[in-house]
């Protein structure tokens, strides 16, 4: 909040975010155990508030908003979905995951293993997502030369994401293991890029 209300209105092109769901994901073990950076983190206790979106609609031209579906009071109605399908059927947590994007394509779903077989450190945040998923948005809703902000940059899959197809990106994380978390899976992923 504090970054944004520093920000010019219309600053970014598209803000692609996810923040907490208020569900207390932070304390689930998302069917694979704790993850080493869950211990004693209550980031997911509550939903952000309408000054949240307030904010995030005036710095951004265009919004796509993960978790969605809990955030109607917020929202306007609107045909253009994602939904990511994890193809992990008939398990105690979700089977996929849909997002809230204000113009594009209608309904579009991407099919997508969850992240826990990610590349690139594998994975640090227990709701992290793939790397391919933010690629398939950037590839779907974003144009050559947009800036693009991330308001809860979790495990930089979207940085990575940006960073291999030419994107600038703002990504905000206030939590400090996960932000060095991020910026080791960056590094790994821009290191082996030079290799090649």
């Amino acid at each position: 909040m504090e970054y944004m209300k520093g920000c010019k209105d219309n600053q970014f092109d598209l803000a692609i975010v996810d923040p907490p769901y208020g569900i207390g994901a932070s304390e689930m073990t998302m069917g694979s155990g704790k993850h080493k950076f869950t211990k004693g983190k209550r980031w997911d206790s509550q939903l952000p508030n309408g000054e949240y979106f307030d904010e995030l609609f005036r710095v951004s031209n265009n919004q796509i908003i993960w978790g969605g579906n809990y955030f109607s009071a917020y929202l306007k109605p609107t045909p253009h979905w994602a939904v990511w399908d994890k193809l992990n059927p008939n398990l105690s947590f979700a089977e996929g995951e849909l997002a809230w994007i204000n113009k594009g394509k209608n309904l579009r779903i991407f099919k997508h293993y969850s992240a826990i077989a990610d590349t690139y450190g594998g994975k640090i945040h227990p709701t992290s997502k793939p790397v391919k998923l933010y690629e398939w948005l950037l590839q779907n809703y974003a144009k050559e030369g947009q800036t693009i902000l991330d308001t809860h940059l979790g495990s930089g899959s979207i940085a990575i994401a940006c960073d291999k197809m030419g994107f600038d990106l703002v990504g905000c994380e206030i939590d400090e293991d996960y932000y060095n978390g991020a910026m080791k899976r960056l590094k790994e992923h821009q290191s082996q890029m030079r290799l090649f």
